[in-house]
């Protein structure tokens, strides 16, 4: 039996050391013994295309013109987004776009209004 700890990240009992470090072959995690979890969102920190941090509820501006997969239309430069919710992901807010509807955006599209 293996005495090495499970992988915090994605708990694989797959992990191995290199001295002081560990590693696990699965998701490609590195920790130490003594570091602190993660915790997942908290502490994460999302910001816009000028570097203002975002927050559930804020409102934004789409700063380009951004082409919605899977239909023809388009969201064009100025169009406002209120009340955005941060989520993990590739595309970290979630939000209604009236005309639209339900979309998910990178935060490196939009400015902070």
């Amino acid at each position: 039996m293996s005495s090495l700890p499970n992988c915090p990240k994605c708990g694989s009992e797959y992990t191995y050391n290199d001295g002081d470090t560990f590693i696990c072959p699965e998701c490609a995690h590195e920790w130490t013994l003594g570091e602190p979890a993660e915790t997942g969102t908290e502490g994460r920190v999302v910001k816009d295309a000028n570097g203002n941090v975002l927050q559930d509820g804020d409102n934004v501006t789409v700063i380009k013109d951004l082409k919605v997969k899977g239909s023809s239309s388009v969201v064009k430069v100025g169009t406002k987004v209120k009340i955005i919710r941060l989520v993990d992901g590739d595309h970290d807010i979630d939000c209604k776009i009236d005309g639209i509807g339900a979309m998910k955006l990178k935060s490196e599209f939009v400015k902070k209004v």
